[in-house]
């Protein structure tokens, strides 16, 4: 016969076993608790980037050649003055090579898209020194431009489009968050008589802005006190009363200027053009003398400047 137990308890004396009736197995005065499951692997999360990280990174990432002139132009503290963030619409006149693109395309991210905006077609034989094979190009210029800037791009990088001062489609109409005007209004001042170009271009520019979008412009600054011909954009340089003037105007509002880019050293003779700095060094290239005086100066001094399409 199997023996069971049974626990008694007296206020004297600890548990005594006694028999009587009861399981075939000891009782335990409290339940066995289940085993601890082992502990979860910690997985660490990265907090999201802002703005200012990103562009960090993004000028971090930029061949050598192009960091070489970060000193002269400031990308990160222009883009923040501007207020540039990922995922607008951002019209840039006169990407050229691509030295802005590079760092928009990929800083305005996949939700983002860069246009990239042109003299007109009618504009360029009025330079003199185009071919007729150049000029040309340029009225496909909307359609290569893109496939060129494709190359720049990567799978996190905005969306492209391109169009042409004086033919921004009708589709375009208040669809950008900012328009830059980087080292671009002198050329169509200096046409302004010859087809309303420089006019025309601040306007396409408050037609493609949202209420409340913004211009950046960035341009060589003529001194105060040279003629209003000399200032009229064949050397380069614009006065910023008449630049402030132009866009009040055209009905936008200023906002704010900032000395970011400015260059005290560059203090242009009566006969000096803007080009003759660099990194184009015009006129400088058979005189090593005068190309190390002009290295010295530096990009040119340029105004900053940041208005507001009325909301």
């Amino acid at each position: 016969m199997k023996k069971t137990y049974c626990f008694a308890a007296t206020i004297a004396l600890s548990s005594l076993l006694v028999g009587c009736g009861g399981s075939e197995e000891p009782a335990t005065s409290a339940e066995v608790a289940p085993p601890e499951e082992p502990p979860k692997e910690m997985t660490m999360v990265d907090a999201p980037e802002d703005s200012s990280q990103i562009l960090t990174r993004v000028l971090a990432d930029q061949p050598d050649e192009a960091k070489a002139r970060f000193t002269e132009r400031h990308p990160e503290e222009t883009l923040s003055f501007f207020g540039i963030e990922p995922g607008m619409t951002v019209v840039e006149a006169l990407p050229g090579g691509g030295w802005y693109s590079k760092i928009l395309l990929p800083y305005l991210g996949a939700e983002g898209k860069l246009v990239g905006i042109n003299y007109s077609a009618e504009m360029w034989p009025l330079f003199g020194f185009f071919d007729e094979e150049a000029v040309e190009g340029f009225k496909t210029w909307t359609e290569t431009w893109p496939q060129q800037a494709a190359e720049w791009r990567t799978d996190d990088s905005a969306s492209l489009g391109a169009y042409e001062f004086g033919k921004v489609p009708a589709d375009a109409a208040g669809t950008a968050d900012a328009v830059l005007l980087i080292r671009a209004m002198h050329n169509l001042r200096r046409f302004e008589d010859q087809g309303g170009f420089f006019t025309g271009a601040i306007a396409d520019a408050f037609t493609v802005l949202k209420p409340g979008g913004i211009v950046g412009i960035v341009q060589h600054q003529a001194p105060d006190d040279w003629s209003d011909d000399w200032a009229g954009g064949g050397r380069g340089y614009l006065k910023k009363a008449d630049v402030i003037s132009a866009m009040e105007a055209a009905g936008f509002e200023f906002v704010a200027e900032s000395p970011i880019n400015e260059n005290p050293k560059d203090v242009p003779g009566e006969n000096d053009v803007v080009w003759r700095l660099p990194p184009s060094f015009n006129g400088t290239g058979d005189d090593p003398e005068m190309k190390a005086k002009v290295a010295a100066i530096g990009e040119s001094n340029r105004m900053t400047l940041k208005f507001r399409k009325p909301a």
